[in-house]
């Protein structure tokens, strides 16, 4: 079971609002838990993500859901974060909302700001590596058919990753090209590219594919119970 609130927070200049879902008994005087983010896809905050949110405080993780597309024209918001994902994709809005969401996080009751991850899907996926070369404070990040910066440099600065793709995706060879060069430089890395299922083979939608979504969710916790728990 897991308990969940509605947050609001100041990402520069504008509020964006977040799903926070904790263990249950969760309370004051309580031991820490660990933390991860999760980054929505191009539907934003909705309630498979706070699905996402909730599974994973029931595997003992208090998760923050960041809605980034709060207060916006979702078709616009969408628009410019892509063209960020792809122009600039280390110091976009979404790139440092990202990092907002994490600070938030990392600062909320009842979280070891030490020990941070992050999930994200598609647009989230590409905004988890992004926070995986940006950011100190995260510890572990788990792209879902998400996009690499385009620079290999910036790749050298990754935390450890455990990454899905699909076969039937451009985004496969974004997989196959992050494992090579996490490997070349000894970053701990999990990379899978899931044989026949196509984007968004995770989420609830026409693509979903249950039993590669439920072998992705069992790496990716398997990955964050030694590098983001127990780092």
């Amino acid at each position: 079971m897991s308990a969940a609130n509605e947050i609001e927070f100041m990402a520069e200049d504008r509020a964006l609002r977040a799903y926070v879902a904790r263990p249950e008994g969760l309370g004051p005087g309580a031991a820490t838990h660990p933390g991860v983010l999760v980054i929505h896809e191009i539907f934003g905050l909705n309630d498979d993500i706070r699905r996402v949110a909730d599974r994973l405080a029931q595997a003992g993780y208090v998760a923050l859901a960041v809605d980034l597309f709060a207060g916006q024209n979702r078709a616009v918001c969408m628009t410019r974060m892509f063209g960020g994902v792809f122009l600039n994709p280390l110091e976009h809005q979404g790139a440092r909302d990202t990092r907002r969401a994490l600070e938030v996080l990392g600062g909320l009751e009842g979280v070891d700001a030490a020990r941070l991850g992050a999930v994200g899907f598609c647009l989230g996926g590409s905004l988890a590596v992004a926070l995986a070369c940006t950011s100190d404070h995260v510890r572990a990040v788990a792209p879902y058919y998400g996009f690499n910066p385009r620079s290999p440099e910036a790749l050298r600065r990754s935390c450890p990753v455990v990454g899905s793709y699909p076969e039937r995706d451009p985004t496969r060879r974004q997989g196959e090209a992050l494992q090579a060069a996490l490997d070349d430089v000894g970053i701990p890395n999990d990379i899978k590219v899931y044989p026949g299922t196509r984007h968004s083979f995770a989420n609830r939608g026409p693509a979903f594919d249950g039993v590669a979504a439920e072998d992705a969710w069992n790496r990716v916790m398997a990955f964050f119970d030694e590098h983001v728990a127990g780092g």
